[in-house]
């Protein structure tokens, strides 16, 4: 085997080689895995399975390197072929259910994180892992015990404290949620997760003054902060922005783009399945359905995370990384058909994307998308921020901005998935563009 000596790389001279044997270099590609240097793990993994196909550690540890490469069904054969020469490793078995939670195999996932109890009947991160599993799966009191089973091991065990909360809200059980959110505070003072989901219970309970108190106190300590920020102006209805940060936005949904299609399931997401542009593709949910009947799919998001798990659903002609109306703005005239699934809640103003999308669109083509519906807006209400960091959008406001950009509606009220145990009211808009009537010049 060859190493790149590390010392040379480190000052970007030329690398110098020189032999070391298989389980050395083991060692190395897993240290160059886990200091972030992946094109360098990648090549020695490759090169150390070129010697040895059946090396147990090189295959588990290059299939989690596929994992973070977003590589998922490959990482789960290389995983499945360690496990297959090695069937004593409760890590491995909690590796290969993080991955296939990713893929959404949840039966599969929930055995694998099972049989790694079954080798270690201690293993806290596999109970806290089976319980988030569970909970997935709609199995809420078992995934309770195993969350409870999991900080009785640990008790220190964040993960398990916060998704013990999660789940605990989303049954309404809110002040019981506020006590794992406080612990994991406890035991992390600066932990974003916890206190942002704390400051999200106390506006459940009405406590919105000890929310905004939580947010203020985050921004006291990272001023910069897009979540923070945009949050407190979701709590406090003060500096409220026409529409969420692109930072907010990057950073919400990289933090959970692994697990984005698992939570709208449990969520019982709903929207719509149609054509050509599909506008904050996220994960790609909507494009494999939209896929069938594309002529050409292009897929547009602001997180790179998210559209790396879209890249593995190959259903994409085009993946960009870019905000949504400057990337229709720059596209006149491209489309037939722009959807745009559960993004637009992350909009307050609609007037300048909705005449970017008109713009968009060709002939007689048409946008499709869903907005959370503001059930109790008055008449001269157009939308308003919610404390869950959403919009939501006056149905007359929303008719109002597609008509003057040149679009006709036509709406379909429904629900749009749960939030906190409670149906979400939203809006299904398909608006068609006019060959006549407003200019779009």
């Amino acid at each position: 085997m060859q190493q790149i000596d590390k010392e040379r790389m480190a000052d970007g001279s030329q690398p110098t080689v020189r032999e070391i044997d298989l389980d050395d270099a083991v060692v190395l590609a897993i240290e160059c895995q886990r200091s972030g240097r992946l094109d360098d793990a990648e090549a020695l993994f490759r090169k150390i399975l070129e010697v040895a196909p059946d090396h147990a550690d090189a295959l588990h540890f290059s299939g989690v390197l596929a994992h973070q490469q977003g590589k998922l069904e490959e990482a789960t054969v290389r995983l499945k072929q360690s496990l297959a020469l090695r069937a004593d490793q409760p890590d491995w078995y909690a590796n290969l259910a993080v991955n296939l939670q990713a893929r959404d195999m949840l039966e599969e996932a929930i055995a694998a994180c099972e049989d790694a109890i079954h080798l270690d009947p201690d293993h806290a991160t596999a109970y806290a892992n089976l319980g988030a599993l569970l909970k997935l799966a709609g199995r809420s009191a078992e995934a309770e015990d195993a969350y409870r089973t999991a900080l009785r091991l640990n008790p220190e065990h964040t993960g398990a404290y916060t998704n013990l909360g999660i789940l605990l809200a989303g049954q309404g059980r809110t002040r019981e949620a506020c006590a794992c959110y406080c612990k994991v505070i406890t035991l992390s003072p600066r932990h974003p997760h916890a206190r942002r989901l704390l400051a999200m219970a106390h506006c459940t309970l009405g406590e919105v003054d000890k929310a905004r108190e939580i947010y203020r106190e985050w921004l006291g300590e990272e001023p910069d902060n897009p979540v923070a920020q945009h949050m407190l102006a979701a709590c406090s209805g003060e500096e409220v922005p026409v529409r969420a940060s692109d930072g907010f936005i990057s950073v919400v949904f990289d933090e959970f783009a692994s697990t984005f299609e698992s939570r709208l399931a449990h969520l019982q997401y709903r929207a719509p399945a149609l054509d050509v542009l599909d506008a904050g593709c996220g994960t790609g949910l909507c494009g494999v359905l939209v896929s069938p009947y594309a002529r050409r799919l292009v897929g547009v998001d602001l997180s790179a995370g998210m559209l790396a798990q879209a890249r593995e659903k190959r259903v994409y002609d085009e993946l960009v990384q870019g905000e949504l109306t400057e990337y229709l703005r720059t596209h006149r005239g491209g489309f037939d058909v722009i959807v745009c699934a559960d993004t637009l809640v992350y909009f307050g103003s609609l007037e300048v994307v909705a005449s970017a999308a008109a713009r968009a669109l060709r002939g007689e083509g048409c946008l499709i998308f869903t907005v959370e519906e503001w059930t109790d807006a008055g008449a001269a209400d157009e939308f308003s921020i919610c404390p869950h960091g959403r919009f939501r959008h006056a149905p007359a406001y929303v008719e109002r901005m597609l008509t003057d950009g040149g679009l006709v509606p036509a709406f379909e009220r429904g629900d749009l998935r749960m939030e906190g145990g409670v149906p979400v009211a939203g809006l299904l808009v398909r608006a068609s563009r006019l060959l006549t009537g407003a200019s779009h010049a």
